[in-house]
């Protein structure tokens, strides 16, 4: 089975390329939404985070209590990295798993959405990427749109993820600017 991962920085139309290839009927695990899960349905990863940041780390039904690990890792960079180190090889097994039970049940063909691809190790455990882009400021208008956040708060979460901002050789590359169609760039890249 060939595994494709599909990557891009915020705002940049991942989700619309991992919609697409929904529809196609393709499957796409998506990083972002097993993550949060494995958050409170994992009983290593509860316990590593409770270890690392506090009970508190948690409210009382279990629910993870952002706010409390949002005030800890985003703006300390050696604690997020501590909630990286636990959380993205977590995943990582994880969607291998999930690789390895759609191979099981026939596919050919699976997706991987992820805007973390390289600082979660991913780009390793993938046959091949497709790079979504777009210019920096369609990006900033369709965050600003989607998320009611200011140009410079979007453009700070654009500088922090800076260094998944390039296409290693060999990566394809879909733009998605609101000008070029995507789906035709889409159907070439899957007759590959």
């Amino acid at each position: 089975m060939r595994l494709i991962a599909i990557t891009g920085g915020i705002g940049s139309g991942k989700s619309v390329i991992a919609s697409m290839v929904k529809v196609m009927g393709y499957e796409v695990y998506d990083c972002d939404s097993r993550a949060r899960q494995l958050m409170v349905g994992s009983d290593e990863v509860v316990k590593l985070i409770k270890e690392t940041f506090g009970a508190q780390a948690y409210h009382d039904d279990g629910s993870l209590n952002r706010t409390h690990l949002s005030k800890i890792a985003f703006g300390n960079s050696q604690a997020l990295s501590q909630l990286n180190a636990i959380v993205h090889p977590a995943t990582a097994r994880d969607m291998q798993q999930w690789a390895h039970e759609q191979a099981q049940a026939g596919a050919t063909i699976a997706f991987v959405e992820t805007a973390l691809l390289r600082t979660a190790g991913l780009d390793s455990i993938v046959d091949q990427v497709w790079y979504v882009t777009a210019p920096t400021t369609v990006r900033i208008e369709r965050v600003m749109a989607r998320n009611g956040i200011t140009a410079r708060q979007v453009q700070d979460r654009i500088e922090a993820q800076s260094v998944e901002e390039v296409v290693a050789p060999g990566e394809h590359v879909i733009v998605n600017d609101g000008q070029r169609a995507v789906l035709p760039q889409v159907i070439e890249l899957l007759s590959r």
